[in-house]
């Protein structure tokens, strides 16, 4: 059976993988685009049941289509997301072929281009764009040995609180994931416990602009580089109930007990770092100097946006910040499920080139892989700080698109050349 042939394999119908294709479309790029399960499938089944976006809806889409049945100030919901990028792929015939998985993508050893082995056959493709993004494989720290009294689960198999054993929770992460859990969890009347760690935390919204607003006018997005030493510093941020401002302070005030950075477990107990004041106040750091640089912006420009001085109100410290838990008897504590909201790895153990280094991050430029002919999308930090937002990924596709399109017009050059050449040595005259 002859094999498949396509100029430019992309893999993943995710927001990167659907964003890429209307580049190529737009360029007249043959490709085509392969997805294991469904289009947009990890926002479908690798997120909570009330999860919704944590930018508004006139940030977190793409250029060329808005939410027509969501207000532009408030945040959609994680099922409308996934409509939203089955419709935008309709939009221009997206050539997406879903309920492929690829197994295996070689480069060939005596012609150009690489070999794609899949579920359904082999394709050969002269480019390969991993446009899988970051996650794709749960991280589960190995501190807690398995055991039955515990249930452990990642946020990726969090879906709502009666999924739960009854018990209390415990909760590993501080980013938007693990807050919002810890919060959900909390408002269900379950007991929680909260383990935080660095963290950034800006204002919902300040001066009537939400944080996606200021961020980009005052550069943020745009950022090329991740400050040193911020690599493990997450971002605690909220859609949920129509957006807020997180705040540790006021959850622990609540009722949700905060403790530090998990370090380890030993006989049913916890042990956790005495760094959580240290990292609550830095995370007042960062939302502070939001709020200074908004108000200088502000001034700079004659904006008449209201002052809110009750933003910088900072509520005391509750007991549990001021008094930390170092050590937490599972057992005792009447814990019965830890959900770690611990990220991703990446996982390209099928993408069998020479585009990784001795760590098995991506080589890449911009998402232009060391490996020619191999590129990735979706990561985050590809080219800036926006790159994981879906408008961030949109402009990231929009680069690939254009080096892709450059190097088939050198490859068009070079291919019309060695005809010309093939001709001229068919007609040459016999010499004697």
């Amino acid at each position: 059976m002859e094999k498949e042939k396509i100029d430019t394999l992309v893999i993943g119908a995710g927001q990167a993988g659907i964003a890429l294709s209307e580049h190529l479309s737009r360029l007249d790029v043959p490709h085509l685009v392969l997805e294991r399960n469904r289009i947009a499938e990890r926002w479908r089944s690798q997120r909570w049941d009330s999860l919704v976006c944590n930018g508004p809806a006139w940030h977190d889409r793409f250029p060329g289509l808005d939410f027509d049945d969501v207000d532009q100030d408030a945040f959609a919901g994680k099922e409308r997301v996934a409509a939203y990028l089955e419709a935008y792929a309709r939009k221009f015939n997206a050539p997406v072929r879903t309920g492929v998985e690829v197994t295996k993508v070689t480069r060939n050893a005596d012609r150009a281009g690489f070999t794609v082995e899949t579920s359904a056959g082999v394709i050969e493709a002269q480019r390969v764009v991993a446009a899988t993004g970051p996650f794709q494989r749960p991280i589960i720290p190995a501190i807690v040995p398995a055991s039955p009294a515990i249930t452990q689960l990642h946020s990726a198999d969090y879906r709502n609180p009666a999924q739960l054993p009854p018990g209390a929770v415990l909760v590993v992460g501080s980013g938007s994931s693990g807050v919002q859990i810890a919060d959900e969890l909390h408002r269900a009347c379950r007991k929680v416990y909260l383990s935080v760690g660095p963290h950034d935390r800006p204002p919902r919204a300040y001066r009537q602009r939400d944080f996606c607003w200021w961020l980009g006018v005052l550069g943020e997005w745009d950022a090329q580089t991740m400050k040193p030493g911020r690599e493990h510093v997450t971002i605690a941020v909220s859609g949920a109930r129509g957006g807020h401002t997180v705040d540790f302070r006021r959850l622990a005030h609540q009722g949700v007990t905060l403790v530090g950075m998990t370090q380890s477990c030993d006989k049913g107990v916890m042990r956790f770092q005495s760094d959580l004041a240290e990292n609550i106040a830095r995370g007042d750091e960062n939302y502070l100097s939001l709020l200074d640089a908004a108000d200088a912006y502000i001034e700079r420009n004659g904006l008449d946006l209201p002052p809110e001085p009750e933003a910088r109100d900072i509520p005391a410290d509750p007991a549990c910040v001021a008094h930390p838990i170092l050590e937490l008897d599972l057992a005792e504590a009447g814990i019965s499920t830890i959900i770690w909201a611990t990220g991703f790895a990446v996982d390209y153990s099928w993408l069998q080139v020479d585009a990784f280094d001795d760590k098995g991050k991506p080589r890449h430029q911009r998402g232009v892989s060391s490996e020619p002919g191999v590129y990735f999308l979706g990561l985050p930090w590809l080219s800036r700080r926006g790159s994981s937002f879906i408008w961030g990924v949109w402009h990231d596709a929009k680069f690939i698109a254009d080096h892709i399109a450059t190097q088939r017009k050198y490859q068009a050059y070079r291919d019309a050349g060695q005809r010309a050449a093939a001709s001229q040595r068919e007609t040459a005259p016999e010499t004697a």
